[in-house]
């Protein structure tokens, strides 16, 4: 890794750690379980440092915070999902939509084999409660690729996206889909008995109706986050970019 990549890993991750400390946003039915309002920027760290370097910088923030707090068993399945929103992003922002596309996929996917789908004659109607908002948010993968390249984010000439070409809403899209990416691994994992029973100690029928209450509250916050995520991403990136960081 490049000095200039590593300091801001460390910067980043750092940043992460202090975002962490905002309150977190209870789940509904769940109030062990909170949206960590700082893990939306993890955004940022894939559209800056693309997939591999954000989403370390994601992780090791996310660790951290997660020692600082004391641990404890309700926060541990759920480590991974800031870093899987960076590298969503990031893939993205290093041209590679189709893999962003795949990884989305294969998320969404993997919630309909969990018991809480199956049989899928019967509980459909719960898996698409919980991941209605994911298949918008693949959908919109190619459009965000499209935008990019007609306003000239995407160039040719560069493995990157062009920050000082970006929009607004290409960026509020881009963290959109990456929010959405951490609650799709998140919602797998929490559907799995090992997590759902052995940690949270619900029944499967209890689990289920957890994921059809409220199912458009989330998209909401995902949404918020996004917008978050957006406001401060834009200008650090034009920034960065300009000062030779990208």
């Amino acid at each position: 890794m490049k000095t200039k990549t590593i300091a801001l890993v460390t910067v980043f991750a750092a940043l992460h750690f202090i975002l962490s400390l905002l309150p977190d946003i209870p789940c509904v039915g769940a109030p062990k379980v909170g949206i960590d309002l700082g893990a939306s920027f993890a955004s940022i760290f894939g559209a800056v440092l693309g997939p591999y370097a954000g989403g370390l910088a994601a992780l090791i923030g996310t660790l951290i915070a997660y020692a600082w707090g004391g641990g404890g068993p309700y926060g541990l399945p759920f480590i991974l999902c800031p870093a899987m929103n960076a590298i969503t992003v990031g893939l993205m922002f290093r041209k590679k939509f189709a893999a962003a596309a795949a990884v989305m996929a294969a998320l969404i996917m993997s919630f309909w084999f969990t018991p809480i789908v199956q049989p899928v004659s019967e509980h459909w109607v719960v898996g698409l409660a919980a991941t209605f908002d994911k298949i918008i948010a693949l959908a919109l993968i190619a459009p965000t690729a499209w935008m990019m390249k007609r306003s000239g984010a995407l160039s040719r000439e560069r493995s990157k996206v062009k920050a000082s070409a970006l929009t607004f809403t290409q960026l509020l899209v881009a963290a959109f889909v990456g929010n959405e990416a951490d609650n799709a691994l998140g919602n797998a994992v929490f559907a799995l008995p090992i997590v759902f029973n052995g940690v949270f100690g619900f029944t499967l029928e209890a689990t289920r109706g957890l994921f059809l209450i409220s199912p458009f509250v989330y998209p909401a916050i995902r949404l918020i986050q996004a917008l978050l995520a957006a406001v401060v991403g834009l200008p650090l990136m034009k920034a960065l970019e300009a000062g030779g960081w990208l």
